[in-house]
């Protein structure tokens, strides 16, 4: 049975909650491979890596094929693409953030260096003010 989108983005954005599933998916980038290789990294039981990809699984992030008795798992980016294509909704907002923080660091730095290289003339006119003792 299939999900309807926005159930399926809540199954995608939790099942990314997690930081085992997230390194999951990470191996799983590089190519398909079995719940052993998979469950190697962490400290946890193999039943408990199950139960991650069980989640992987039910949000559609992952697919488990059968051969023999090798299990492997691999990465599907389908919901992956889902979840990218509504946060560049929103991308304009971190963005224009982003622009506002470099104009004003841009200008800040341009006026501390404008104010810094008026120091030494500065220091240059006074002197050339000031009368010499003889």
């Amino acid at each position: 049975m299939r999900t309807p989108p926005t159930d399926r983005l809540s199954s995608t954005f939790a099942a990314l909650a997690d930081p085992t599933r997230r390194a999951i998916l990470a191996r799983l980038a590089s190519g398909e491979a079995p719940v052993t290789e998979l469950a190697a990294p962490f400290s946890m039981s193999l039943p408990a890596i199950s139960k991650h990809l069980k989640v992987l699984e039910g949000a559609g992030l992952i697919t488990r094929g059968r051969e023999a008795q090798w299990r492997p798992c691999r990465l599907e980016a389908t919901p992956l693409k889902e979840a990218t294509d509504w946060l560049a909704r929103y991308e304009r907002f971190w963005s224009e953030g982003l622009d506002r923080l470099a104009a004003f660091l841009e200008s800040d730095s341009t006026s501390a260096a404008s104010s810094e290289l008026a120091k030494p003339r500065a220091r240059r006119a006074a002197a050339r003010k000031t009368p010499r003792r003889k």
